[in-house]
């Protein structure tokens, strides 16, 4: 029975595997291809070498100090990329085909035939364990073909699959912990996010014990295209053991539906959740928060990044020269130039992140509407599109709000390491809320296919997503791509951190088209079935 549950797990994950494998082996072919066309002579890619081995944020970024090589740059390069995408699939498959099933009663259907009480979580870590030794592979082949040495890419495709190995079992653990799939996806990711902040501080501070209790550090420690330590990757396999065993036994200790952590109840009454907009604010002011401390903390780290901007400026390459043609308004060879035009790069990245909080916070009205969650709200005085009103308030209010948050922290770092112009935290201020309409866009899209097409809504919404950052001016250049394109809208935005006029008319034309998308999503939910 195993066996079916797991034809079972691949016949659902036919349309989500293949995208983690196919951004694996695309992450690993564009820094190549970055690598050869702006490292392409030795005099360049030493100057390149110079540079982050003398800037801690870079050269923690990377995951150690780089040497004169085009397979360890471009190992080195996409490596913190893939390694935390393979446990990202790997944490997601575990999650999926567990903790979700039991949330949604499949489990409890299957269980009532001949299915034993340990077959679900063993088809769930064969697949997503399956997918990150795919992954791997895959990885390797392509580089391979690519013309990379050999070893290393084998040792390479090994290290990203330890990675997706690790955390499946952590997956595996967390499932039995929490009484829900939100919250063993929220742990699992806690400790994602705990295990590159270990690995990261390691190497930006020089205390590499760090990096070797850390589960991402373990896949950075195997060094391909250099020191190629096989060694390591007993590591991961041993601890991948060990979590699995205590799964398995944490699995017998609790009943079909239960976690080994007790939900706390709540109050019986709750007086203030007057009308949809409080609503909202209370089942998704966590959300909110944790998006909060993570752009506070990318912020911080976006501001050591621009400690690069002197060096960066003085670097002659060609890459420089089209920063400055894509992202400066009037080049003038300076270095200025080179600071601002890098500064509204960072400033693109923040938006293009943070558009994805309107998109997650859209799919938990789908969440909600099938949980029937929706349907009890509904059986007040709360009718259909006032339930979605509220949210869609609560969505926008806090989309400007990340913004707010990104542009302070980002600013006030910015100033304090770089420019030490206090004048530069309300000019980057202005550029991230110069972005709210475009977030709001994506939002507003999303919204729209969840009121016309509820079933597929959250697969388009995460390919809309996708697609504006693809065919933006920040993915873009991996691909020699400066401009972007024009069907995203942050192609609109001005760019008033490098000394643009701020255009009101893009602007406003975006607020309404958000707001007519967004009427056009309500119209679609008052009018369809609901359910």
């Amino acid at each position: 029975m195993t066996a079916r549950l797991m034809r079972l797990a691949l016949r659902r994950e036919r349309t989500i595997a293949p995208w983690w494998l196919l951004l694996l082996v695309t992450g690993a072919l564009s820094m190549i291809a970055y690598i050869k066309r702006n490292m392409g002579t030795p005099e360049l890619l030493n100057t390149y070498v110079e540079m982050i081995n003398h800037n801690s944020f870079f050269r923690a970024l990377g995951g150690a100090y780089v040497i004169a090589d085009p397979d360890y740059m471009a190992a080195w390069r996409s490596g913190g990329l893939l390694y935390l995408s393979i446990a990202l699939a790997a944490i997601l498959t575990v999650v999926r085909h567990t903790r979700a099933d039991e949330d949604t009663g499949r489990i409890e259907l299957l269980r009532a035939g001949a299915v034993g009480r340990y077959a679900p979580l063993t088809a769930a870590l064969i697949v997503g364990g399956g997918i990150s030794l795919l992954g791997g592979a895959l990885t390797t082949l392509t580089v391979i073909a690519s013309g990379l040495d050999p070893a290393g890419s084998v040792a390479y495709g090994a290290a990203i699959a330890a990675a997706g190995l690790v955390f499946g079992a952590i997956a595996a653990v967390t499932v039995q912990l929490a009484r829900s799939a939100r919250a063993a996806r929220g742990i699992a990711f806690l400790v994602l996010a705990t295990a590159y902040v270990l690995r990261y501080a390691g190497d930006a501070s020089g205390q590499y014990w760090m990096k070797y209790i850390s589960p991402i550090g373990w896949s950075h420690l195997v060094n391909p295209y250099n020191a190629n330590r096989w060694w390591v990757l007993a590591v991961p396999i041993v601890v991948t053991a060990v979590l699995t065993y205590v799964a398995y036994r944490l699995l017998d200790r609790r009943d079909l539906g239960e976690g080994l952590i007790p939900e706390s109840q709540g109050p019986a009454e709750a007086p203030s959740l007057r009308g949809p907009v409080r609503l909202s604010w209370r089942l998704h002011r966590g959300l909110l928060a944790k998006w909060a401390f993570g752009i506070a903390a990318f912020g911080v780290a976006a501001g050591g990044a621009s400690t690069l901007a002197y060096q960066l400026a003085n670097t002659p390459s060609p890459s420089v020269q089209a920063l400055l043609e894509s992202f400066s308004v009037e080049s003038t060879g300076t270095t200025a130039d080179v600071i601002n035009a890098g500064m509204w790069s960072l400033v693109l990245i923040f938006g293009y992140a943070i558009a994805l909080y309107p998109v997650l916070m859209v799919q938990r009205l789908r969440g909600e509407e099938t949980s029937g969650r929706a349907e009890a709200v509904q059986g007040t005085t709360i009718t259909r599109l006032r339930w979605a009103f509220g949210h869609l308030v609560v969505t926008w209010l806090g989309t400007a709000a990340l913004l707010a948050i990104a542009g302070i922290v980002f600013g006030a770092a910015f100033a304090a390491l770089v420019t030490h112009s206090p004048a530069d935290i309300l000019r980057i201020l202005g550029g991230m809320l110069g972005l709210i309409p475009a977030t709001w866009v994506v939002g507003a899209v999303c919204m729209l296919a969840y009121g016309l097409l509820p079933r597929l809504s959250i697969g388009i919404s995460w390919a809309v997503w996708v697609f504006v950052v693809l065919s933006g001016r920040v993915v873009g250049p991996l691909y020699n791509n400066w401009a972007g394109s024009p069907f995203e809208p942050f192609h609109y935005v001005s760019n008033t951190v490098a000394g643009g006029s701020f255009q009101v008319a893009p602007e406003l034309g975006m607020v309404v088209l958000a707001a007519l998308l967004a009427a056009g999503g309500l119209a679609a939910l008052r009018r369809r079935d609901f359910g």
